[in-house]
């Protein structure tokens, strides 16, 4: 993966958060919009999870060493664990606000203006969505992937903001601060949702469907009676798979280490692997 390029997609993110977090809690305040500053708080999660990818980016490019033989890969999954850690406790405190608003009925009319901001943040997180879903795409970065995902969900959430502004302008008023609670409840399904895909490869979790994918790629080579065991585990944004096969007893050591140079060769080219362990054993 060109690390360089997927380093400068995580920059694009980070300056535009920037930008829109920093205007919409300054409109979202002169502007009496609980929603808008929601969003705005919501943005600035969006700033930690960005700056957790470039961070966990910039150490996988430290060559391995002797305390880590495997590399530095997994440092974006921490950045990412620890990122969702904040991000659940911004998106508890955007909830504890607007819950206070709708029970107290503390509520004000917005300015038309904070719609307008709103409007125009939910464009250019869209153009942002396009730029880093074609990049992800590209560079095949799972850390990009989750990246543009999150900001096709802001643009839509600014979207939602929106609606609310206008409808609480027209009068129902209540709408400002329930658009603020369904922004905080985002925040935390989105903080959650990087929690437990970051503690599943943190223990070694891995997708059953990809194993069976795998497993059959290595039992069509030429050579191979039965794949015996199959484990498959992510090291940051790469597989590292180690698989036990079968082969006739009688075959000379240079044919079995043919057939493991060819379980090799077929994972690395279909499927993109290319930390793999292959171990073969005589069949019986």
């Amino acid at each position: 993966m060109d690390i360089v390029s997927a380093e400068r997609g995580a920059w694009v993110s980070i300056y535009t958060y920037l930008i829109l977090s920093t205007l919409k809690l300054f409109i979202g305040n002169i502007a009496n919009s609980e929603a808008l500053s929601a969003d705005g708080l919501n943005n600035f999660t969006d700033i930690i999870a960005s700056v957790a990818v470039l961070i966990g980016l910039k150490i996988s490019k430290k060559p391995r060493d002797k305390n880590h033989p495997y590399g530095h890969s997994r440092a974006e999954n921490i950045s990412s664990l620890l990122a969702s850690f904040i991000m659940m406790v911004i998106g508890f405190q955007v909830l504890y606000e607007a819950v206070q608003s709708l029970w107290h009925q503390e509520t004000t009319t917005p300015s038309l203006l904070a719609a307008l901001v709103g409007a125009g943040a939910a464009i250019v997180m869209f153009c942002v969505f396009l730029y880093n879903k074609r990049l992800a795409d590209k560079l095949q970065s799972g850390a990009l992937k989750a990246v543009a995902k999150d900001n096709l969900s802001d643009a839509l959430v600014s979207v939602g903001a929106v609606v609310g502004i206008i409808g609480a302008y027209f009068g129902l008023s209540w709408l400002d601060p329930l658009a603020a609670l369904v922004v905080g409840l985002i925040i935390c399904k989105t903080a959650f949702e990087i929690f437990k895909e970051t503690s599943l490869l943190l223990t070694d979790g891995f997708d059953e469907d990809k194993m069976g994918e795998y497993k059959e790629a290595v039992k069509a080579i030429t050579g191979v009676n039965d794949v015996k065991d199959l484990r498959a585990r992510m090291h940051g944004n790469d597989v590292v798979l180690d698989v036990t096969v079968t082969v006739n007893p009688e075959l000379s050591v240079v044919r079995s280490h043919e057939i493991a140079d060819e379980i090799e060769e077929e994972l690395e080219t279909k499927h993109q692997i290319s930390m793999i362990h292959v171990h073969i054993e005589p069949d019986h």
